[in-house]
């Protein structure tokens, strides 16, 4: 005891400018014990996302056999031809996970002459619905939302009744086209609408346009389905639509180079290109700020990490996915019909022989086309409108054979 009161007497006999020096003595050991361990730690985290980003990677061909580097130089032959036609982007195609050809044509910004690149982001226009479909069946697939779900459980006031989720997806609403219905009038005073705006604006204009079609009485491709379904995104969530596209599908994915034409932070418009048309940049439209429908801006890469990762079941179920690609339009005979966010051409047993989506906004023209028999992808972007971006007959005859194609080939 009379050394336990020894050694306090002599503690308070301690200046207290020696106890803040001892402190802080202390606090610095600390943050620099934190800062080694962050610093050491951190890179493996960040290498271990790499690592699994890279499996989403098309494989480089290195030393192509004899058929494979045929089919290689035919690639280069067709998009030199596309290049001397006007096309003007970015290409990217891949079988059985080999990359087979990779190239980019002519430049972001046709005025200042600067050459794309493989980082280059183009707007996707409509094959930015593909991404909206799935992030509806992720909420489904969450049982936050259910493709049964009328409209107006989201938005009691909207006016059409009897339109579902499912009905959404495949464009069997029969809703009219908000690009149609807004009258001039409504352009004054405010520019730019969301997609909120065009929702709440369909639930109070008098009188409510007239809709295309009974609910689920035939296909009819429109904007408005999916300028909905992410407006249902963002009023389940809570979130921004974008941001919920990037928690739930761009990161998880490793794309890094996706984002929505509403974010304006600097790391979101690096890289962006601009559209064109008859060699004239085309400036901001009115209807450019209402997503779901459009509005994405990507690479050829992470086009290919999305539908990679969307095989390989990191974002739905192999069931819901199967529902995705299930054709759901036979009102005309043919092999073309729709799924959820993805048209297909179809074979007999009513299974799809091919997937694609293409778009088409302000100059941009797009397209992403799969062949899930020969694993094969073909991305083509372009930011000066060009039709030679849908023409892909001979790229398809080069990768699955002329034979092949031969039979659908008047319907490509």
């Amino acid at each position: 005891m009379k050394k336990l009161i020894g050694l306090r007497s002599m503690l308070n006999k301690v200046q207290p400018k020696v106890w803040w020096a001892v402190i802080a003595v202390l606090v610095i050991c600390l943050v620099s014990w934190g800062l080694v361990r962050k610093s050491h730690s951190a890179p493996d985290v960040v290498e271990i996302k790499r690592e699994l980003f890279k499996k989403l990677d098309p494989i480089p061909v290195k030393n192509p056999d004899a058929a494979t580097a045929l089919k290689i130089a035919e690639l280069e032959n067709i998009f030199r031809k596309k290049r001397n036609a006007g096309f003007n982007g970015n290409v990217l195609i891949v079988q059985k996970g080999k990359l087979l050809y990779q190239n980019s044509f002519g430049f972001a910004h046709l005025k200042e002459k600067d050459s794309l690149n493989i980082h280059s982001r183009f707007q996707l226009a409509s094959l930015s619905k593909p991404f909206t479909a799935i992030a509806i069946l992720k909420l489904v697939q969450e049982g936050r939302v259910n493709l049964d779900d009328s409209v107006q459980r989201f938005f009691p006031e909207f006016p059409y009744h009897g339109v579902k989720i499912d009905m959404l997806l495949s464009h069997r609403s029969g809703l009219p086209n908000y690009i149609y219905s807004f009258p001039d009038s409504v352009r004054h005073g405010k520019k730019y609408p969301s997609n909120m705006d065009v929702i709440d604006w369909y639930a109070k204009v008098i009188p409510t346009p007239a809709r295309y079609n009974i609910p689920g009485r035939s296909f009819n491709y429109c904007n408005t389905n999916y300028c909905v379904l992410a407006g249902i995104v963002e009023k389940v969530t809570g979130e921004g639509f974008g941001n919920f596209l990037h928690n739930q599908i761009f990161a998880p994915l490793g794309m890094s180079e996706t984002f929505l034409v509403t974010d304006t932070s600097s790391v979101a418009v690096q890289s962006r290109t601009v559209g064109h048309q008859f060699g004239r940049r085309l400036e901001k439209d009115y209807y450019d700020d209402v997503v779901g429908d459009k509005g994405l801006y990507s690479t050829t890469g992470d086009i290919y990490r999305f539908y990679n990762g969307l095989m390989q079941g990191l974002l739905l179920d192999k069931k819901l996915l199967d529902e995705a690609f299930k054709p759901r339009s036979f009102e005309r005979h043919g092999i073309r019909n729709y799924g959820y966010g993805f048209r297909m051409h179809i074979k007999e047993d009513n299974t799809p022989r091919f997937l694609y989506h293409g778009g088409w906004w302000k100059g941009y023209n797009t397209m992403l086309w799969v062949s899930p028999e020969d694993e094969a992808v073909i991305i083509v972007l372009g930011n000066s409108y060009n039709r030679s971006t849908y023409d892909l007959k001979e790229i398809l005859q080069v990768i699955h054979g002329k034979e092949k194609i031969e039979e659908i080939e008047k319907d490509i």
